[in-house]
């Protein structure tokens, strides 16, 4: 039986960083791509970041049951969804899969799959240090949207709270200081476990 490896972590950690190294270095484990109804930002790719929809293919979605976990942000820019779909990505009794969410979306997959079949991978980062990547990534877009980085960084503090970690039984962190670093102690775990 195969495992998911639900990489996590607050906003600007470096969880889309570290997820492509682990992809290079274990190309044996499959993606899940979500699903999401915020709009595409500069370099990211329909169907390889996200699947990037409308509210009316969640809302078809979400008729015919085929909504595993969904996650709705009020932002600054208005309602935006995250969410993964049952629509057979996921073999579990094929392949181990690698993928990236947040700590709700990791409960509502444990929920659906079995908790023995994910293996949290959480990553943190120092809280200045994360702000001040966030800030950086966010000057380099077309158009800043520094309003909605504060929001996400401010809702990061609840969400991931030492509380709802302890909740979720998350006990190892994989600190991204040195991203190299922190990859390889990834790898390694994950290794161990298939």
């Amino acid at each position: 039986m195969g495992k998911i490896f639900y990489v996590m972590g607050k906003s600007s950690s470096g969880k889309d960083t570290i997820f492509k190294k682990i992809q290079e270095r274990l190309p044996e484990l499959k993606t899940i791509v979500l699903y999401t109804t915020r709009p595409i930002r500069e370099g990211e790719k329909d169907g390889v970041e996200y699947y990037f929809v409308g509210d009316k293919e969640l809302e078809m979605f979400q008729r015919e049951g085929k909504i595993i976990e969904l996650r709705s942000y009020n932002t600054v820019h208005g309602k935006w969804n995250y969410f993964t779909v049952a629509d057979n990505q996921i073999q579990l009794e094929e392949s181990s899969y690698l993928v990236i969410g947040t700590l709700v979306s990791y409960e509502k997959m444990k929920e659906y799959f079995g908790g023995e079949n994910l293996v949290p991978v959480y990553i943190e980062v120092e809280d200045g240090e994360r702000l001040a990547r966030a800030v950086e990534r966010e000057r380099k877009q077309e158009s800043p949207k520094y309003a909605e980085l504060c929001r996400r960084f401010l809702a990061d503090t609840e969400d991931f709270s030492e509380e709802n970690l302890k909740k979720q039984g998350i006990k190892r962190r994989f600190y991204n200081e040195n991203v190299e670093k922190c990859v390889d102690e990834i790898v390694l775990c994950i290794k161990e476990k298939l």
